[in-house]
């Protein structure tokens, strides 16, 4: 009886032990590069526009004048701050997909403050007060998914994303509820006479002084962040609950508690955020005042290895692609969708060159097994 004879794949996908640092930066570099070509030959076939006038462009969509230049920092912050948040339980191994979801319900509690205490307490404390309810709103709204996990081991992916949902119809909710003029279906500009509840501006009269404040807060968080995964105990945890449960428990790590904290904080950040949206940019709550910025952060974390530093780096280069695009696409009477295209394709070429940082292809040399 004969022998079928296998043939052995043309190629294989081998996992890589390592690669070198230098190597992999050459790789997102030139990623980043091949997307940057094929966009700008796609944008001379519907444009008919020269490549480089359209990557000027971008660059003036995200840093063409002054207030641009701050929007573009302000937005960045927001990302940042979000991806911050969502950092520890990722790097915990939780995955905490319901970012979007906390930020509401911190952007619903600090307006309920707003809105019921406004011309009834001193501002100091009134946004004392508000900072709290957003803090606890996000961490509260957090923890539900994560007692679950630790105490059922349940799946955090799903009960966050749907989290998600839940949020948003309570914020729906309380937009009729709260209707100003009534019959509007949405929350005007809360206490726009008084701006009760209002953020402060930092650095007076100038033109980046409503900006400024969100970037702060930023940056503070950044270096926190920083700090407390690398140097902390609490980070340490973090890191050995990541690795392997059954490792931490072995130690003495009470994995429990540690999960119920680490997604607490994720969520108080996220409240923070929406603090910010509600009391200092926005002035009003919606339904989609995150932006789906909850979603692009996963991507960030993730596509800056947990690193709070490289996240800085990733928000800029995401925030500078969507309003970059969204300039291309207003100049060059294109709607909004191509403008879309041209962030996906980059961002699909970013996020595929980890690829072949974590694998290597190799092909068959000859012959056949038998």
């Amino acid at each position: 009886m004969m022998k079928t004879k296998k043939h052995e794949p043309l190629l294989h996908i081998v996992k890589r032990d390592s690669m070198s640092y230098k190597k992999a930066v050459l790789i997102r570099i030139a990623a980043i590069v091949a997307a940057l070509v094929l966009c700008a030959i796609i944008t001379m076939v519907v444009t008919g526009q020269n490549p480089i006038s359209v990557y000027g462009t971008m660059g003036i969509g995200a840093f063409g004048t002054a207030r641009k230049t701050w929007v573009t920092f302000q937005n960045v912050s927001i990302l940042l701050l979000i991806s911050l948040a969502l950092t520890p339980a990722f790097k915990m191994r939780f995955w905490n997909i319901g970012g979007e979801g906390q930020v509401l319900m911190g952007g619903l509690a600090a307006a309920a403050v707003m809105l019921k205490l406004g011309d009834k307490i001193p501002n100091p404390l009134l946004i004392a007060l508000m900072t709290l309810a957003a803090i606890l709103a996000g961490g509260i709204w957090s923890v539900i998914p994560a007692l679950f996990k630790a105490k059922w081991n349940t799946n955090e992916t799903l009960s966050t994303l749907m989290m998600n949902y839940i949020a948003t119809q309570l914020v729906a909710f309380f937009t009729v509820l709260w209707e100003m003029p009534k019959g509007s279906g949405k929350i005007g500009i809360i206490n726009q006479n008084t701006n009760a509840g209002w953020l402060p501006n930092i650095g007076g009269e100038f033109i980046g002084s409503k900006y400024l404040l969100t970037i702060i807060v930023a940056a503070l968080i950044t270096a926190a962040m920083f700090i407390y995964l690398a140097f902390s105990k609490h980070g340490y945890e973090i890191a050995v609950v990541g690795e392997s449960v059954n490792t931490a428990r072995y130690v003495g790590i009470k994995v429990e508690k540690v999960i119920i904290r680490t997604v607490f904080l994720s969520g108080a950040i996220c409240g923070i955020v929406g603090l910010l949206l509600v009391g200092g940019i926005n002035h009003t709550l919606t339904t989609t005042m995150a932006g789906g910025q909850g979603f692009t952060a996963v991507m960030v974390s993730w596509l800056a290895k947990f690193n709070p530093i490289i996240m800085i780096f990733a928000s800029l280069l995401i925030v500078f692609l969507s309003r970059g695009a969204g300039e291309v696409a207003t100049n060059f009477s294109l709607n909004q969708s191509f403008s879309d295209i041209l962030t996906g394709i980059i961002l699909f070429f970013i996020i595929g060159c980890e690829f072949f940082i974590r694998y290597k292809i190799t092909f068959r040399r000859g012959g056949h097994k038998k």
